[in-house]
């Protein structure tokens, strides 16, 4: 009895992490094949992430390669983060397929708006980085280098600095989906976040100094727009708090009928 007992408890759990081996396998197979089919063009994909610095540099200046497999590796490892980044939506489809059957209707409602509204912000958060950021960013730190020295900007060290700037800005890009989580989750009330402006406004311009360069116009450009997302999202979470809190009095009146 106690034996089939354990083999009743055993079986879910051993189908769900088969699932899960299978959801993982998808999403590796996925990445793989993106980045199989773009490896004819990393060279092109590199042109391209580059054209911000290249396009300001002078005549006798250039991308160096201070490692004789930085010519390979770099654009190879940019074309293996661009197929990561490509295939995000399927990746998360994934994800949602493996914990959705577990949510309820009414979170199910709430997380595939939310999951969508995520993977679109992170592209626009990339995107804002390369068309907006990267050419002040740059223009900067030429301007500022001393006289007489040319800039050298080594491959590697240029690619890693935009990947991880392309990461930050998409993850800064994700507040109204963290604003709108928080009060989901009942953290904070959208009517406590309002209070907070002034300390929210301060917060995006410190995060701002931090990822920009030591000027006050580098450092707008970054923090009204996260300050301006934070308002998105403040006006999300409170569209959201007032639809739950109709359909709570809506579920309560009935009871209140019965009981009068």
């Amino acid at each position: 009895m106690s034996t089939k007992d354990s083999e009743s408890k055993e079986l879910p759990l051993i189908a769900h992490l088969i699932e899960l081996r299978d959801r993982i396998l998808r999403s590796a197979l996925a990445v793989l094949l993106v980045f199989i089919a773009l490896v004819a063009f990393s060279n092109d994909i590199y042109s391209f992430v580059s054209e911000p610095l290249t396009s300001q540099l002078g005549a006798d200046e250039s991308i160096i390669a201070t490692k004789v497999m930085d010519t390979f590796l770099a654009p190879f490892k940019l074309t293996f983060m661009v197929a990561v980044f490509i295939t995000i939506p399927y990746l998360l489809h994934q994800a949602w397929a493996f914990i959705s059957p577990g949510l309820y209707q009414n979170e199910v409602r709430v997380t595939l708006p939310i999951l969508v509204s995520s993977v679109l912000l992170f592209y626009f958060g990339i995107a804002f980085c390369y068309y907006v950021v990267l050419n002040f960013l740059f223009d900067f730190f030429l301007q500022a280098a001393p006289e007489g020295v040319k800039n050298m900007t080594d491959i590697s060290a240029y690619l890693d600095t935009v990947m991880k700037l392309f990461l930050a800005f998409g993850l800064t890009f994700e507040i109204p989906v963290a604003t709108v989580l928080l009060i989901l989750s009942g953290v904070t009330t959208p009517a406590d976040m309002a209070k907070h402006r002034p300390y929210v406004i301060i917060g995006c311009f410190v995060i701002g100094m931090f990822i920009t360069p030591p000027d006050p116009f580098s450092q707008s450009m970054v923090a009204i727009p996260m300050y301006l997302l934070f308002e998105v999202g403040l006006l999300a979470g409170r569209l959201v708090h007032k639809k739950e809190k109709s359909s709570d009095e809506t579920e309560e009146s009935p009871t209140v009928k019965k009981e009068a």
